[in-house]
């Protein structure tokens, strides 16, 4: 087989990946937790073994649209991250980004973030730690590295980055799980609390020399 035919076989088959897993989305975006294997291969249009030929399992299929997904959040957060504001105006449009994010596809958020609340149609329910905490570190790692390329944090700076990374990350997931739950308050009330909580060490803290501030 020659490097063409290679390589347009890899092409149809990412095609083809990419094809399935819109129909997943679909199939999460209408049932959430409960989408399963069985549904989402009616909804692409092929036998269930096929799925499985693509993806190995659901848990092989949820790792593909936990990353589809989890890209496209963290592409909107830098965008904020980077808009021309104050740090203030950032801070918030990042915050208020993350909950625009679960608030416009609460389905989507609660298959990634609830899966164990799954389990029908023969699927086997998943674990929440094992699946849904690396998201979270990922998003913990990415947040982490943007403070410390931005922001003078003195001796230890990269630790306490991770730190600080970590932390906000962990309680934009606690209070958006809550606020999605029970939505106690406006998204705009929302955002503005969880600013101020965070506000003090951020306005404190100096731009990076060299760095492309914050």
């Amino acid at each position: 087989m020659d490097t063409t035919q290679r390589t347009d076989q890899q092409r149809s088959a990412d095609r083809r990946r990419r094809e399935l897993l819109e129909a997943a989305d679909r199939v999460v975006l209408r049932d959430g937790p409960q989408a399963s294997m069985n549904a989402i291969a009616a909804e692409a249009g092929i036998t269930k073994p096929i799925l499985y030929r693509h993806f190995g399992d659901k848990g092989g299929l949820y790792a593909a649209l936990a990353k589809r997904h989890t890209d496209a959040l963290l592409d909107s957060l830098r965008a904020a991250l980077d808009a021309p504001a104050e740090r203030r105006e950032r801070v918030e449009a990042t915050l208020d980004t993350y909950l625009a994010a679960i608030e416009a596809r609460p389905q989507v958020y609660r298959f990634l973030m609830h899966p164990a609340e799954g389990g029908q149609g023969g699927d086997q329910g998943f674990d929440v730690g094992k699946h849904s905490a690396p998201l979270l570190r990922r998003m913990g790692e990415e947040l982490a590295q943007v403070i410390e390329e931005r922001l003078d944090l003195g001796p230890g700076s990269q630790q306490l980055a991770r730190v600080w990374g970590h932390g906000i990350v962990g309680m934009m997931h606690a209070a958006g799980d809550w606020w999605l739950g029970e939505r106690p308050c406006s998204r705009a009330e929302l955002v503005r609390s969880l600013a101020d909580l965070l506000w003090g060490r951020l306005a404190a803290a100096g731009d990076k020399i060299g760095g492309p501030g914050f």
